[in-house]
């Protein structure tokens, strides 16, 4: 024993000079309604990662409505993003998928990060859903990473949400346990925004003044929940970045039947599966399988998810909101953005369009026919130092491309701290964007400077004879 405790103890020793090597980390602590937690203040930010706001997803809580995270004792370290929830990754481990991720991800993944201004008090707050078809991502990547919208005031929190099977699967067995089934992502975004409500005080945030924003994937979940009742009253703003998708409602008889189907190719019996076989299988074999990989859209289940968007939209009874809406002009979908646009913003609060055409130096040789889907998010975020997408082999980020990203930024960071009555706002050293009326039919258009322009005049997306660039 002796021996043992002396090998630890030069063990210690060896290793001491390397551990003193690291850089010191300035702690910042935060009291949320689960207790104590303590974060990292960081280029004048407080940043906490890898925060639950549910509790794990995992055994009998998989495919159930996410449930408040419990309690825990004393300080809970939050200096750490957590793993991503299952997603299909790249043989390496190292290498990034589609949607940015590499290496270990869990299906105990329900957590979010914070990006808080330090003092602040009523800041306003921006809840960020990622994009990656539904079935790849994470809140903790570069992109996201909201240190510049916290030094312009603005508390940025990008969540993780369920992906694939795991995040939207209806099945007979499941239906019968009788709660809301289905449409799993969704409930963890409303999740998320109901801790973001009731812990915003901890922050120095405003509970009244909380944006939903989201791009792709994520952006459709945004119009998903301008239209699910729970989702009510916990934001008063919402973003919608290439993610404009108004899809007819899905019968939950239709994903039911989508699930049995996918029950048979996990290798259970159909629809005669029980609830135990079907949470026996491990995510990983849930990720693998090409049927269950993507998912399955969230069906109006009567009791979560009551209607689609787009018959809410032309009924008027969507949730009432401001909506920043738009695409880039690399991609298709502008059409549609002015669609939403259109519907949303018709009566009650405002809508703004917009169309993002800035392709930095570094990138002309490959976007060739515009900026691609997803380009814009460094800009928005002015997070072009910490994005994978600014990596380039033929030259990095200039100057120029720097100063677009603080434009385009502090339009984004505008809109967050508009007032919800609002039809106008200032941004980018003095530009005013006007919200969009089918009359007016302004857009904003973004290039080295934003510029008003008449969205009719803006194309779908690149030339029909011309692929998108990717």
């Amino acid at each position: 024993m002796k021996r043992y405790c002396a090998g630890l103890l030069v063990a210690s020793m060896l290793a001491a000079p390397a551990m003193a090597q690291q850089p010191a980390v300035k702690t910042v602590k935060a009291t949320v309604d689960s207790g104590v937690l303590v974060g990292e203040a960081k280029e004048g930010v407080n940043v906490f990662r890898g925060v639950p706001f549910a509790k794990p997803p995992v055994g009998s809580l998989r495919w159930k409505a996410p449930q408040k995270p419990d309690k825990w004792l004393g300080d809970r370290a939050a200096l750490a993003f957590e793993p991503p929830c299952p997603q299909p990754v790249n043989a390496d481990q190292k290498t990034a998928n589609g949607g940015g991720v590499a290496g270990v991800q869990s299906e105990d993944c329900l957590y979010l990060n914070v990006y808080a201004p330090p003092n602040a008090s009523k800041a306003p707050i921006v809840l960020w859903l990622y994009g990656g078809a539904s079935y790849l991502g994470a809140g903790h990547l570069g992109s996201y990473d909201g240190t510049s919208n916290a030094k312009a005031g603005v508390i940025t929190i990008p969540i993780n949400y369920r992906l694939g099977a795991l995040g939207t699967f209806s099945h007979p067995a499941l239906s019968k346990e009788g709660g809301p089934t289905g449409g799993y992502a969704l409930m963890d975004a409303v999740a998320a925004l109901e801790w973001v409500k009731r812990n915003a005080a901890a922050f120095g945030g405003d509970p009244d003044n909380i944006t939903l924003a989201g791009q792709s994937a994520g952006a459709a979940m945004v119009v998903n929940l301008l239209s699910v009742p729970s989702a009510k009253g916990l934001y008063q703003k919402a973003v919608i970045e290439s993610g404009a998708l108004l899809r007819p409602g899905i019968t939950q008889a239709a994903s039911e039947e989508d699930g049995s189907k996918a029950a048979t190719a996990l290798g259970l019996a159909g629809k005669d599966a029980t609830v135990a076989q079907l949470r026996s299988i491990s995510a990983q074999t849930i990720v693998a399988n090409p049927v269950t990989r993507a998912g399955f859209g969230a069906p109006n289940d009567g009791k979560f998810k009551t209607a689609a968007t787009v018959d809410a939209l032309n009924a008027g009874t969507e949730i009432d909101v401001p909506v920043l809406i738009g695409s880039n002009n690399g991609e298709g979908g502008f059409d549609a953005a002015r669609t939403i646009a259109k519907l949303s913003g018709d009566s009650g609060a405002g809508a703004w369009l917009y169309n993002f055409a800035y392709v930095p130096a570094f990138r002309k040789a490959t976007w060739k026919n515009g900026a691609i889907h997803s380009a814009e998010i460094m800009f928005a975020f002015d997070s072009i130092d910490t994005s994978s997408w600014s990596l380039s082999p033929t030259g990095g980020v200039d100057a120029n491309d720097r100063a677009v990203a603080k434009l385009v930024n502090s339009c984004w960071v505008a809109f967050y701290k508009m007032a919800t009555n609002a039809k106008s706002f200032t941004c980018a050293n003095g530009f005013s964007w006007p919200a969009y009326t089918d009359a007016g039919d302004d857009a904003a258009q973004f290039l080295d400077k934003p510029k008003l322009v008449k969205s009719k005049t803006i194309p779908n997306g690149p030339p029909p004879a011309t692929p998108a660039s990717n």
